[in-house]
């Protein structure tokens, strides 16, 4: 079994990203793509697709539980780094159930992960 997140996407496509500006390209040369992103407000930006409803991240690819991923992982901004799945290591996350309930996902439980760390 693969990290739960590999299937997932549910909160790439539950929450606005939104982000200091300096984490995105060209302020920040490995940063998000300034393509991927719009004006929030003076000092940030918000990936685009999440600021209106229904919400999809424009990094986000493949389907909604099934095999959904992150396009620019290694340079997705602080809040995306921010928001860990639930149980990963060993905590709830309040975030990460609302955006899968959203999706019609069940929570992960403790067990997501043993059957993730076992095939690792």
């Amino acid at each position: 079994m693969s990290h739960p997140c590999l299937r997932c996407g549910a909160c790439c496509a539950a929450f606005r990203v939104a982000f200091h500006w300096t984490e995105a390209q060209p302020a920040k040369p490995d940063g998000v793509p300034e393509a991927m992103t719009s004006p929030l407000r003076r000092h940030e930006l918000q990936m685009r697709g999440t600021e209106l409803a229904p919400m999809r991240c424009v990094a986000l690819a493949g389907d909604i539980g099934v095999d959904a991923h992150c396009s620019i992982y290694a340079q997705r901004p602080t809040p995306c780094r921010e928001l860990l799945p639930a149980w990963e290591g060993g905590e709830p996350s309040v975030q990460c159930d609302r955006a899968r309930e959203r999706h019609g996902l069940t929570p992960l439980t403790p067990g997501d992960w043993a059957s993730a760390d076992a095939v690792t």
